[in-house]
């Protein structure tokens, strides 16, 4: 027999042989035959090819190497039995850690979902990681991710065979100022005046967002006026609360914030859809698994 191959069976009956001096004992309180355990020893004393118990006396006495390797047996027992309460752990999620992958926008319109998520599970750890959005897509195909949340540019949005897609949630585009702005009050602005002529404050062209908006431009002929543009969408707000800057923003975004108001404008500027992306074959943890169906269940802020 392979000396290297031990069943954990064999190390429970050396414990119980040990503690309790006789094979007989020892067979009863494990509630098998005196036969069976006794020839269990006899396969582990083989495979290690080395005598562990000392049969020749009244009791059963440990050798010197028993001793030893008794030691180590109930070392292994206790990290297997932690073993299997960490798997218990696991499904009674009271464990486990998630690798989310979000742009620099959506982490401002999903922050409920990942609140949500961590009140209802405390020790699960969400490891969130903002990223460009064409990095989400692959980095959750390669296993860099358990999930991905990304902007598309529609309901059916176009992306690999080996992903999982789920909307999370559609929103409008549009545009904001401060509550001190001239245009806070008024209704049925026009919104391609307004682009043309009112001074900008945009994210810049690392940011989907931002691509999306420079798309429209292009498309309805707009030279806008930007007089800033940052990475930040932290420093965009706040210039925009200074009341001068117009910016654009998604409406769930704008609605979160403190001093900054949507334009009553005469028409929508754009629509765009937020999707969960995960990996549709292999393994997927336990953790991961309450996410999504959480999310599915989850409802945005009211705006």
């Amino acid at each position: 027999m392979d000396r290297n191959i031990v069943f954990p069976r064999a190390l429970k009956y050396l414990v119980a042989v040990a503690e309790h001096k006789s094979f007989t004992r020892a067979a009863e309180a494990l509630y098998i035959s005196q036969p069976t355990l006794s020839q269990q020893i006899k396969r582990l004393e083989e495979s290690l090819e080395i005598q562990l118990l000392d049969r020749a006396g009244r009791s059963v006495k440990l050798t010197d190497a028993g001793e030893v390797y008794l030691y180590y047996a109930r070392r292994a027992l206790g990290e297997l039995d932690a073993a299997t309460r960490a798997i218990d752990d696991l499904f009674d999620l009271n464990r486990g850690i998630i690798r989310l992958g979000m742009t620099p926008i959506t982490d401002f319109m999903i922050s409920s979902l990942l609140d949500m998520f961590s009140r209802k599970y405390p020790k699960i750890v969400l490891t969130a990681l903002e990223m460009a959005q064409e990095s989400i897509e692959a980095a959750v195909i390669d296993d860099e991710l358990d999930i991905g949340i990304r902007f598309s540019d529609d309901v059916s949005p176009s992306i690999s065979k080996e992903l999982e897609v789920q909307i999370l949630l559609s929103d409008s585009v549009s545009l904001a100022v401060g509550e001190q702005h001239y245009l806070a009050s008024k209704r049925g602005v026009e919104l391609l005046d307004i682009l043309k002529s009112e001074p900008l404050a945009l994210l810049n062209a690392n940011f989907e967002l931002r691509r999306r908006v420079d798309k429209y431009f292009h498309q309805h002929n707009i030279a806008p006026q930007i007089a800033i543009e940052a990475n930040s969408l932290g420093v965009i707000m706040e210039l925009v609360r200074l009341g001068r800057l117009v910016t654009i923003l998604p409406r769930s975004i704008i609605a979160a914030q403190s001093g900054i108001s949507p334009l009553k404008i005469d028409s929508e500027m754009l629509q765009h859809t937020v999707t969960l992306i995960s990996r549709k074959d292999g393994y997927r943890s336990i953790a991961c698994g309450a996410f999504i169906s959480l999310s599915q269940i989850w409802t945005p802020s009211p705006r």
